[in-house]
């Protein structure tokens, strides 16, 4: 039987590794591989700290739909090679996931 045990630590550092990887990627003028790296161990990350469970229960919630396929659909393109298009359709993803978090987070 598998069981799926949330481990913060790993997920943390997976997560800082994501978001250093997506930034060194765009420094160096949307390396692909970089990016779609980066956005595997976000990802990955992101499932350690908060369990695989609570993540797809996160990403496809009815009001939170159309920016996880916003979201999702520009890590696929990155990961096909369309490293420019796949950011900015991440990016407008990532701020329609988290728009309801802006103002707590700058408040």
């Amino acid at each position: 039987m598998f069981v799926c045990v949330c481990v913060p630590e790993i997920g943390v550092g997976l997560t800082g590794f994501g978001l250093f990887f997506l930034l060194f990627g765009v420094l160096l003028y949307f390396d692909s591989v970089l990016l779609a790296f980066g956005n595997v161990l976000f990802l990955a990350g992101l499932a350690f700290i908060i369990g695989l469970k609570r993540t797809a229960g996160f990403f496809f919630q009815r009001q939170k739909l159309r920016g996880s396929t916003f979201f999702l659909g520009g890590v696929a393109l990155v990961l096909f090679r369309w490293p420019i298009i796949g950011m900015a359709v991440e990016s407008y993803g990532f701020v329609l996931l988290f728009r309801s978090f802006f103002p707590v987070a700058f408040g």
